[in-house]
């Protein structure tokens, strides 16, 4: 993993907890780590992360990565992989019995 971090000139004059902020910040930035994650990295609560980012202009709506209820692509990928094989091999039902059995 490559990721890019914007320091200010003076960054040895930095203390850990900074520096860390601003680690967590490209990441998050970046799409590899998710809000919460960047958050905890930090030491705070989400929606303190998010004030941060805010005040530095940071749209988070844009930059929020995985949701939780957002599957794996690496699970996404294998069930479509998974439904195409069973198209090639025949095991397909109509659409009309797809809810069959399903109370709602």
């Amino acid at each position: 993993m490559q990721i890019t971090l914007n320091l200010p000139d003076d960054f040895a004059q930095l203390d850990q907890a900074t520096l860390i902020q601003e680690i967590a910040i490209a990441l998050f930035q970046q799409q590899h780590i998710t809000l919460d994650q960047a958050a905890q990295l930090v030491g705070i609560s989400q929606s303190e992360f998010q004030q941060l980012l805010t005040n530095r202009n940071i749209d988070v709506s844009e930059t929020i990565a995985n949701d939780p209820d957002d599957e794996p692509e690496t699970l996404i990928l294998e069930s479509l992989h998974t439904s195409l094989q069973q198209i090639r091999d025949g095991k397909v039902h109509p659409l009309s019995e797809l809810w069959n059995g399903i109370d709602v």
